[in-house]
């Protein structure tokens, strides 16, 4: 019979407490028995008890140490009392010091039954909801964002520091490199965290209709306002609005943007008196905002604003040794999802992966892996599961050995060789165009041993 969960009695009088144990491993419970109030703390130190029934009355440790020593030592353990002598003033003891509930005898035992069956739904319960929150923190904290390398442990740094500060963050980087993660992981840490995080795409929503969905309206602002509406930033009110796509703000809405920021309130469309709104203000963009400045398409001051700090994420490609692991995080989650049970990519498929541009940073891989989960079949993605495009753009995986780490070098070093030869031997222009300083190519230079002669050539 399969075991429902763990049971003590622990009752001085014998018969009761054995009738009553013979009960409960007829219904398919473990149960173990206590003659004393002693016994009963030597048996919760040896075993794993779900439900403790315990008589109020008993010599030595009585049912209310007991339940005592079990909240202070076994919170997980669950406390059932049974009294004869059940009185207004016990029960209430007994709840107040963290009893889930009581029982007179002479016990009925279908009463018995029911509340521990209750009790054990309700500890499964409790603990799936746990389960939930640790996965929810854990997508939404910065250990969700995934990766071991020195760009995205910087990251990992910068908002450890940044987000228990009220402080504005502008959010810097290339398409699919996960800005909105970032975000959800500086709101995670926030003072804000257990308020609303509201993200809003500056894109998405038609012009026309922006200023009034950001700030709101009052009641016959427009044809068809035929009441006050709050906007985001009234909803979003002692949480986190995320602006992403900030570019995208007109400039006639930036004014109201700032003011927003500075002041703490917003003016509604036809409103003449502003209303405050208390929010934490993370932006983010994939254009560069100082150039939009220079060339009059964003606000100087805005910029400023909003650029208190900066949080810049490395696209894919500068930072390729997280790709196994990124890899290993995605096809997890799309198992879940998919009710699939990968173990992963083979070898050549992940020497594929490793060797590819990744122009879409991780919305492409996390889409390429999806596709290929979909039309494969087996335990692992093969190198046919990939999409015959990055097939094609990919190097001869042939050539590469089978270890990851060898795999990764060997492209690193193909790549800077290329660059090199493209900048005739040039390291400062071949720096740049890797996007690192010089020092750091001079070490990678090194560290792949790459061979130049004295003017650069290979």
């Amino acid at each position: 019979m399969t075991n429902l969960g763990t049971v003590m009695v622990a009752d001085d009088e014998a018969l009761a407490r054995h009738s009553l144990a013979e009960a409960l491993q007829d219904e398919g419970y473990l149960v173990y028995e206590a003659a004393d109030g002693n016994v009963a703390l030597q048996v919760l130190e040896e075993r794993e008890i779900d439900v403790v029934l315990s008589d109020l009355k008993m010599p030595g440790l009585d049912g209310l140490a007991i339940l005592q020593k079990v909240r202070e030592l076994y919170p997980q353990t669950m406390v059932l009392l049974m009294t004869a002598y059940a009185s207004v003033e016990t029960v209430i003891d007994a709840l107040r010091l963290g009893a889930q509930d009581y029982l007179l005898k002479p016990l009925l035992l279908d009463d018995v039954m029911n509340k521990v069956r209750r009790l054990l739904e309700h500890k499964q319960q409790a603990w799936e909801v746990q389960l939930l929150r640790r996965e929810l923190a854990r997508r939404l904290s910065p250990d969700g964002l995934i990766g071991n390398s020195p760009a995205m442990q910087e990251i990992l740094t910068l908002i450890a520091k940044v987000a228990p500060t009220n402080a504005t963050v502008l959010i810097a980087g290339e398409s699919g490199v996960g800005k909105e993660v970032v975000a959800r992981a500086l709101h995670a840490q926030s003072v804000q965290k257990e308020r609303v995080f509201l993200p809003v795409n500056c894109s998405a929503i038609p012009e026309t209709l922006l200023e009034s969905q950001l700030f709101g309206y009052v009641k016959g602002a427009f044809t068809g306002a035929m009441g006050n509406q709050d906007g985001l930033f009234q909803r979003a009110r002692g949480g986190t609005m995320f602006l992403d796509e900030i570019g995208e703000l007109p400039l006639t809405l930036q004014p109201k943007l700032l003011r927003a920021i500075e002041e703490k309130e917003v003016l509604p469309v036809g409103a003449t008196i502003p209303v405050k709104t208390d929010i934490r203000l993370l932006a983010a963009t994939n254009r560069d905002l100082k150039k939009e400045v220079e060339e009059g398409r964003f606000r100087e001051d805005l910029y400023y604003r909003l650029n208190v700090i900066q949080l810049t994420i490395p696209p894919l490609r500068e930072r390729r040794e997280d790709l196994p692991l990124l890899v290993d995080y995605l096809v997890r989650r799309h198992n879940r999802e998919m009710n699939k049970s990968y173990k992963g990519l083979e070898n050549a498929a992940m020497k594929m992966v490793l060797a590819l541009p990744w122009k879409g940073n991780i919305r492409e891989l996390d889409n390429v892996l999806e596709r290929a989960m979909i039309l494969g079949n087996g335990e692992w993605i093969t190198l046919a599961d990939l999409p015959r495009t990055e097939a094609q753009a990919a190097v001869d995986v042939r050539l590469l050995g089978d270890n990851l780490k060898e795999a990764l070098q060997a492209y690193e070093k193909n790549h800077v060789e290329a660059v090199l030869k493209k900048c005739t031997g040039d390291k400062k222009n071949a720096a740049e165009a890797l996007g690192v300083s010089l020092s750091s190519l001079y070490r990678k230079l090194e560290e792949l041993g790459v061979q130049t002669d004295k003017k650069g050539q290979i």
